[in-house]
């Protein structure tokens, strides 16, 4: 027996206006990428900011130190978006966009709901760290705790003969796993980017391991590739990081520490 569809949450009239794209205008910024460090400890300030979606997901997380790394990353990005979008952060909902493949609505790219916004935002978090980026066009954002990694049983799987062969240059240990780390980060930020996440053959994504800083990567939807400029970020601590926009309109990334204040046009898309 079908369900009545769940009511949908309404935020205060004065945030349904569309705020404007001023966040990232005015500036040669394109894309702005926040990170935060999580430390499994959850603020009772970070728990009250979540919302019925967000008690669900969290309702099936099992692990207490997933459910802080939910927790706390809900917090950041509703606290940063706030700043973004110049409204409270317990009125911002968020949600996901239509699957690009195949349209279904709960397993597209994130995005904001509420208020309404033609920025687009790419979500990460791993074991002590989140991210958020925000841009003016597709963005994808991946970022992963340096850890041991089974390199021999994932490369034929995860990576290209040209990767595979760059892979075995790198020294045994520490370098290897981070080398191979940087070609998934890599990869997860363009298929976040195209909006289909790690649902295609890896094998066929080339993401240029010797290319350093920024990449051209060709990926996309079936019979539809494009290229995407795919650009490491510099975190401190034991984390590699990517993110990825579309190659016509790649411009500067500008990274922050969630709570630094912002650069000057990040934060002023008032309320239109």
């Amino acid at each position: 027996m079908s369900q009545p569809p769940a009511p949908v949450r309404q935020a205060p009239p004065d945030y349904e206006r569309s705020t404007s794209s001023r966040a990232l205008a005015g500036t040669s910024v394109a894309t702005a990428v926040w990170w935060w460090p999580i430390s499994g400890v959850v603020q009772q300030a970070d728990r009250a900011l979540l919302q019925p979606s967000d008690h669900e997901r969290l309702a099936r997380i099992r692990t207490p130190a997933r459910a802080a790394e939910f927790i706390t990353s809900r917090a950041r990005i509703r606290t940063i978006l706030s700043e973004v979008l110049d409204v409270p952060p317990d009125v911002i909902e968020l949600g996901r966009r239509r699957c690009p493949c195949c349209a279904d609505p709960d397993h597209g790219p994130p995005m904001v709901l509420r208020p309404h916004t033609p920025l687009w935002i790419g979500i990460s978090h791993t074991e002590g760290c989140g991210l958020l980026a925000v841009s003016d066009a597709p963005v994808g954002v991946d970022v992963e705790r340096v850890r041991t990694v089974r390199t021999e049983e994932l490369a034929p799987v995860a990576l290209t003969r040209s990767e595979d062969g760059y892979l075995r240059t790198v020294p045994e240990g520490i370098a290897r796993e981070r080398a191979f780390l940087r070609m998934w980060t890599r990869k997860e930020a363009v298929l976040k980017a195209v909006g289909i996440g790690i649902s295609t053959d890896l094998t066929a994504i080339e993401t240029h391991p010797r290319s350093v800083g920024t990449a051209r990567v060709v990926a996309g939807l079936p019979g539809a590739p494009h290229t995407w400029s795919v650009s490491d970020l510099s975190l401190p601590g034991p984390w590699v990081a990517a993110v990825a926009r579309h190659d016509g309109r790649p411009g500067p990334v500008a990274l922050h520490r969630a709570g630094a204040r912002l650069l000057p046009g990040v934060a002023s898309a008032g309320r239109t």
